[in-house]
């Protein structure tokens, strides 16, 4: 499914001209996703850095395997949105992978970083279909590569290799899109 000519024209119709079945405010679904999104970040950053305060990247390894996903399953019950990340090179081969319109949002993130735009501010917003989708790019910062950049410790790669044998997401550098928070919500 081709979305884009679709996003293209719904984002340049002002307000009043968008079809009659979309009784929503595009603003407010923006800022909802947004809080959306710094739910599962917060809490998700904070739990990082306590397991790799405590333990080292390895033990970090686990909350990302285990809390990650049951805090994304909360922040979706508690937001009434489907809150998830996912990546072009996905960790994770069964909650990671994009599907078609995710892929291609993450594409257009990676050509707009390539023309200059910060990774901290990429973001996507649309309603395709009666449902609301936003995207977040996840920029990578020095302290993610040591369990996603280029050269691992031996333990780290050990325990990658044990939580994710089919993980695709080590060889990033600094300032990299790693991948997105996704936000959906079905607006029907």
């Amino acid at each position: 499914m081709k979305s884009k000519p679709v996003l293209s024209l719904l984002l340049a119709l002002p307000w009043f001209m968008l079809p009659a079945h979309a009784d929503y405010d595009k603003t407010a679904l923006v800022n909802d996703a947004k809080g959306a999104v710094k739910a599962l970040a917060g809490p998700l950053q904070m739990k990082l850095k306590t397991a790799m305060q405590a333990g080292g990247p390895a033990s970090a390894i686990d909350v990302c395997k285990t809390i990650a996903p049951q805090l994304a399953r909360s922040v979706s019950a508690e937001k009434g949105m489907d809150v998830t990340r996912v990546s072009l090179k996905n960790r994770n081969s069964v909650i990671g992978v994009p599907n078609e319109w995710q892929t291609e949002v993450l594409q257009d993130f990676e050509k707009r970083k390539r023309s200059g735009e910060d990774p901290k501010t990429i973001s996507y917003a649309a309603v395709i279909d009666n449902q609301f989708r936003f995207m977040k790019a996840v920029p990578t910062a020095a302290v993610c590569l040591k369990c996603h950049g280029s050269e691992l410790a031996p333990d780290v790669a050990r325990a990658l290799n044990k939580a994710y044998p089919n993980d695709k997401a080590t060889g990033f550098k600094e300032g990299d899109i790693r991948g997105a928070f996704v936000v959906v919500k079905d607006l029907n």
